[in-house]
């Protein structure tokens, strides 16, 4: 096939009324796992990427803008603070690029990466080699396919930090549990004293700022600090939401930009393409609609009453 041409177009609808459509180049793989359904597609703008359940996860194009404020924010909370992580918890991340990022931390001895899909693992263990750089077979990782729920029960209170890295809350999905007071209550209990939790915290489009706004809400029952922050991420066509969360002493989202660019160059075995200190420091400024609609949320999701994204959310071709 001409590597111009388009064999099909995806649409993902973002709304009852609009979606964003990617040419598609070519489906490397189209399958059902055992608990969602998986693509792996080549696009013509944004590299390869990877779809669950028909929501658009990463591609290799702009993954970065997606992980690296995903885990060097809350390890730049966790250094400012004098606690470098050590050890650390990622929950999903099948991509494999969220260990990656976390394993360019000179200070990191160990990470478990826990997935409840092998096969989305394995595919993109195969076919994302670009995105995780070979963080698998890294002699500091442990890979756990498995249920986040029951390895959060067993484990002990060790973890400098825990990544969520979770696929959305897609009703018949494997994620909606882990969106959820008791959840958030159980990851605070495995953090060692001092340690940070981070969490993707879905899209801050003004028609689903509300589902963002009660995680905010649900997250500080578990924990004495939360801070919205977002990042732009062109493939995913609204701005990304996260929570870094930490009880205890406060988050400094004030700190000298030229503090936090020593701790990066000390730390990292490679320079970051978007985090900076300056950057560090924009993005914990929770804008003032954020902050408003985080403030006026009443609901808590819990076990009885999880999150749901409506089935409307579903790629189609």
């Amino acid at each position: 096939m001409d590597d111009n041409s388009t064999a099909l177009w995806l649409r993902e609808h973002l709304s009852a009324h609009d979606s964003y459509i990617h040419g598609i180049r070519r489906v490397l793989l189209q399958t059902r796992t055992r608990y969602q359904d998986m693509w792996l597609v080549d696009t013509h703008t944004f590299g390869r990427a990877l779809l669950l359940d028909g929501k658009w996860q990463s591609c290799t194009a702009d993954e970065h803008l997606y992980h690296e404020p995903l885990v060097h924010v809350p390890a730049l909370v966790a250094a400012l603070a004098g606690q470098a992580p050590r050890r650390v918890l990622i929950l999903g991340g099948g991509e494999g690029a969220t260990a990656r990022e976390i394993l360019r931390w000179r200070s990191v001895e160990r990470v478990v990466m826990v997935d409840i899909d092998g096969e989305v693992v394995d595919a993109c263990r195969t076919h994302l080699e670009q995105m995780h750089q070979g963080a698998f077979d890294d002699p500091r990782v442990e890979l756990v396919i498995g249920d986040a729920l029951t390895y959060l029960a067993e484990t002990d209170p060790v973890w400098d930090l825990v990544i969520s890295d979770l696929s959305e809350p897609v009703e018949d999905g494997p994620s909606y549990p882990l969106f959820t007071r008791e959840h958030f209550q159980d990851v605070s209990r495995v953090l060692a004293p001092g340690g940070v939790f981070v969490l993707q915290a879905g899209s801050l489009s003004h028609h689903e700022l509300y589902l963002h706004a009660r995680l905010a809400r649900t997250v500080s029952t578990a924990f004495d600090h939360v801070v919205s922050y977002q990042s732009a991420v062109p493939s995913f066509a609204t701005p990304w939401g996260y929570l870094v969360a930490r009880s205890g002493a406060a988050i400094d989202t004030l700190p000298d930009p030229a503090a936090v660019d020593a701790i990066l160059a000390a730390q990292l075995t490679q320079p970051a393409r978007m985090m900076d200190g300056a950057t560090y420091v924009s993005l914990l400024q929770t804008q003032g609609h954020i902050r408003r609609a985080i403030e006026a949320e009443t609901r808590i999701y819990t076990r009885d009453d999880p999150p749901k994204l409506p089935d409307l959310a579903r790629a189609s071709t």
